[in-house]
Formats: structure tokens, sequence, C-alpha cells
């Protein structure tokens, strides 16, 4: 009878945030259970986002995954509906303690497909001592941001994902909620004002800012003194630890864009599935559950880098110490942030939607023609099955 032990193996994205809790667990995993060896690769966001993760669950036992991708999950059933699988008391603690909408958001269809274990929304990030020695306060309304960004103080992310995150954002401050109809993403009424707001801000940026993602900008503010404020990018609770960075940053609540009105910005974060392929389906699960856990998120989660998907881990005391305070300062935008669509074909709408926005915001096409190319690309989007 052989001893060796059961290799499980498990992909995530590339960032602090998103391998080394995991990596930790794993560890702590194999302590409890000799016979068991979890090993896990990371990948690029842009990787994250570009290779089709039903192919992965073909080479993998665990995936982490974007919860826009349990519509195609519903579809190919490549991973398990862990309903079937996890205890009705533990999801029920799952669900009571979700931030935001983040566990429901790998529901659909009627089955759970993911458990949530990171959170994550666009949220203000800033130099607290850049601003204080300025004597600039940090910004509570658009037009405060607008100004800082006129004296070159400011940076945001730009690349074709997070303008689309962020052109639901403003379209939504502007009235309407998009995916509303079959025959058009928002009226063209709303989104031409949508992309004119952002026009006026993203015009104030430095260009570099259009091949920047949210990490790159993180990595700006803290490597120099170049930027005091970026009003959204997905946060990393991480910049904010004494040690990990050179400067620390600290994160906030989400400006207002009118009187009483704040910006609502889009849920992000990832969940933890399980492959239908897999050899090892029973450990799996028990790995998932360890590490989506609220003992395991409240506590050595967040310790090792995580940033959880459990409500009771962004409550805690102690893990608001250790981040500044991040958590409970940026809790309630994500608990106010937009869930986007789920269906099948979506993804092919997040993965070239964005295009045409930064297209316009460059120079390069109109803001109607940019409109006109993101109807294309949705309804393309919706052959993949009848929308929802």
């Amino acid at each position: 009878m052989s001893n060796s032990p059961k290799i499980l193996k498990g992909i995530t994205w590339g960032h602090t945030r998103g391998l080394v809790p995991l990596q930790a667990c794993a560890q702590r995993f194999r302590e409890l259970f000799p016979d068991v060896h979890i090993e896990w690769r990371q990948r690029t966001l842009q990787e994250f986002a570009d290779y089709p993760i039903e192919k992965l669950t073909e080479s993998y036992d665990l995936i982490v995954i974007d919860h826009p991708w349990v519509g195609c999950a519903a579809a190919t059933n490549c991973v398990l509906p862990l309903e079937e699988h996890l205890s009705e008391d533990f999801l029920k603690n799952q669900k009571e303690n979700q931030v935001g909408g983040s566990h429901d958001s790998y529901n659909y269809g009627g089955h759970q497909w993911a458990l949530a274990i990171d959170a994550a929304a666009p949220v203000p990030s800033f130099r607290k001592d850049l601003l204080e020695e300025n004597d600039v306060s940090v910004p509570k309304t658009w037009e405060e941001v607008l100004n800082l960004a006129k004296k070159g103080k400011v940076a945001a992310p730009a690349i074709p994902i997070d303008l689309l995150m962020n052109f639901y954002m403003f379209c939504q401050v502007h009235g309407e909620i998009p995916f509303q109809n079959e025959d058009e993403i928002i009226s063209k009424k709303t989104g031409l004002k949508a992309l004119d707001t952002m026009l006026e801000f993203y015009g104030l940026l430095d260009r570099k800012m259009f091949s920047a993602n949210p990490i790159k900008v993180a990595e700006m503010m803290t490597i120099s003194n170049d930027y005091w404020y970026c009003p959204f990018a997905y946060g990393y609770s991480n910049y904010t630890r004494r040690g990990y960075a050179r400067y620390k940053i600290t994160y906030g609540d989400l400006v207002n864009f009118n009187p009483g009105q704040k910006l609502k910005s889009t849920l992000g974060g990832t969940g933890l599935s399980v492959s239908e392929f897999s050899k090892h389906k029973k450990e799996a699960l028990q790995f998932a559950e360890m590490v989506a856990s609220e003992e395991y998120q409240s506590t050595e989660f967040v310790l090792h880098g995580g940033q959880p998907g459990h409500r009771k881990g962004w409550l805690d005391p102690q893990n608001n110490l250790i981040n500044d305070n991040c958590f409970n300062d940026t809790l309630a935008s994500l608990d106010n942030s937009y869930l986007r669509p789920r269906f099948n074909g979506y993804l092919h709408f997040q993965d070239n939607a964005g295009d045409p926005v930064q297209n316009f915001l460059l120079g390069k096409i109109k803001a109607e023609d940019a409109l006109k190319r993101m109807n294309e690309i949705f309804k393309q989007s919706l052959k993949k099955e009848v929308y929802e």
C-alpha cells in the first residue's frame, strides 16, 4: 500500500492578497492532514481575466474565480454545486456574514458555485502624510477630486476593465442602473453623460494611468511622493500595513458626486470553487470550508495578507488595527456596491467593452461611437444565453 500523499492543485491570482493566505492555509491543512498536499499556482490579473476558467477546472482541484463567471459554471457544470456538499448551517453563516453581496454573487441558477473568500470594491486611497504636509483635506466631494486632479496629484487605474467598472458607477450617479433590458446596456442619454463625466476626470490624469491597474496605482502611491490621492481603485489593504511598502496609504469612503449622493462602485473580490473533475473532491471541499470559515477568515487569513469575504473578518478590532482601520472605513462602500451581471455570455462583454471606453478617453473615437460599439458587444454576449 502506497504512502504517497494526495496532491491537490489550486490556482489563484498573482498578488500577496490572492496567494499567501491560501498557501498558509494549505500548510496548516497539511499539518492537520499529513497525507494531503495542496500546491498553489498564481497567474497575473490579465491571465485571470483572459484564460477560460472552465478549462482550468480540468487541471486544478481548487480554482479562485470572479463572480461573473458563475453563469458559465451553471452552463457547464464544471465545478461542484456546494450546497450539495457543505452543511446548511455553514452556508447560512456565510450568507448572513457576507460583505456587500459577496456570498450571493456566487449563487446562480439555484446553486452555490463558490465560497466568497475575498471581498473588494473600488474605494478611495490617499497618502495621509502628504495631504497633511500640504494642508489639503481628504476630498469628500467630486468637485474636490477634480480640483486635486488639476494639480497633478491624483492617480487612478485606467486600463479597459477598470474603466468599464467605473462606467457602471457613473451611469448610476446619472440616474440609471446598467443592463436593465436586452436592447442596450444603458440609454444613450445616460451613457453619454457617464462618458462625458469620465472624460472630464481622466483628461486631468497622467497618460501612464491608461496602462495601470489597481495594483500598479497602489505601487505608484507607495513607492514615491508623486501622487496624493486616488478616488476609486479596488482596495488592497496590504498597502496600509507598516512594512509592506515604502510608504503607507489609507483607504476611505467614496465621495459625494452630488449632495447626499455617494458614488456607487462595482463589487469585486474572489470566490473559491471545487472542480467537478477533481480526483480528491472530499479533501478539496474540506479545504474550501476551512479557508472560508468564520474562524480562519477572521484571523489567519488576514494575518497572512488576505482581505476576507467573511464580514466578521472586516469587523474584527485586531484586523483593523493591523490595517489602519481600512476594513471599517471602507465597509459601507462595499455594502453599497453594484453587482455585475452573471449570465453566461457576460464575460465576453466584460473582456471587450472597456476598449471603446478607453479609446474614447484617449481621443481615438467619439462618445457616440464608443457607446454604439459597447452595445454591439453586449448583443454578441447575449447570443450565448438568454438574458437573465
